[in-house]
């Protein structure tokens, strides 16, 4: 939606919740927001401070604070609460608040091993169409981010040097998490919702084996790739997380290795007018003077 200045030019009006605004999609997507000259609401649970945003209260788990964040908006852009096996538990009633207040446009990030009408997030894939005349959900392979940021994997890189999957030998199409963000802002901004769910890839599909050459290579540290049974990463997430949950993941991982997200797509492509990120190029970016004793 836009508006006419008094100079004539053409300025974008309307206003965004993003939902998990300092989250690793989320960030990137209200700092590309704002980038374009949007409007954004950053929610978060502490309301923390955004440059350019507008902070905001939001818990998933706190339906009382759901009006004042989504007072002004027209349009949200809904990440799920993290570890939530059954998310369309808090998320169906909001967005029912979200449409009574004013929101015309949605867009979800979900999984691309999660078909509309599957489980977690893939039941609010399934309502949203009936719920928003506007509308998208982005379905990103895993992220690249994983091996470079704030997750298991992570961690493991950086403390020991290895992380574990039950993923075998299979390719996953891996995605940067600034190219999720730049089609998050098109599905958010463009004068038609694309009304449809989005697989994004990057360019190339990689094993974690690949995955762990790369960063050995990048980094100048031996990375390694442990290989696990299904069996022995379903028993290893349920002692952190609850079971039902931690058999999906570890039914992720094998559904890897079995080469269900062996593939790549044209969608950041088609949606930005660029490629998408390489995982060499993101692990040159990311891990560019972070390398030292312990990190990788």
């Amino acid at each position: 939606m836009t508006a006419t200045t008094p100079t004539g030019r053409v300025a974008p009006t309307g206003t965004t919740l993003v939902v998990g605004a300092i989250g690793t999609t989320g960030s990137r997507t209200t700092a590309q927001l704002i980038a374009a000259g949007r409007s954004v609401r950053a929610g978060s649970r502490r309301a923390t401070a955004v440059p350019g945003a507008e902070p905001v209260r939001f818990d998933w788990y706190d339906p009382a604070g759901f009006d004042d964040a989504l007072a002004g908006s027209d349009r949200v852009y809904l990440v799920p609460p993290v570890g939530d096996p059954d998310p369309a538990a808090v998320m169906l009633p909001f967005l029912d608040r979200a449409r009574a207040a004013g929101v015309r446009r949605a867009v979800l990030l979900s999984s691309s091993a999660i078909p509309e009408g599957g489980p977690a997030v893939g039941e609010v894939h399934r309502a949203l169409p009936g719920l928003f005349g506007e509308w998208a959900v982005l379905r990103p392979s895993w992220f690249m981010q994983n091996f470079t940021g704030t997750h298991t994997h992570a961690d493991g890189i950086r403390t020991e040097g290895a992380f574990l999957t039950a993923a075998g030998a299979g390719r996953v199409g891996f995605v940067d998490a600034d190219d999720i963000a730049a089609v998050a802002v098109r599905a958010l901004t463009d004068d038609l919702a694309p009304n449809t769910d989005l697989v994004l890839t990057g360019p190339e599909a990689l094993s974690h084996d690949d995955i762990a050459a790369v960063l050995t290579e990048v980094s100048g540290r031996p990375v390694v790739h442990h290989h696990l049974t299904y069996e022995a990463m379903r028993e290893r997430l349920a002692a952190v997380i609850p079971p039902a949950f931690a058999t999906m993941l570890a039914g992720m991982d094998r559904a890897i290795a079995e080469g269900s997200e062996d593939r790549t797509t044209d969608t950041v492509l088609r949606l930005t007018g660029r490629p998408p990120h390489g995982f060499r190029a993101v692990a040159e970016r990311e891990l560019s003077g972070a390398a030292g004793p312990g990190t990788v």
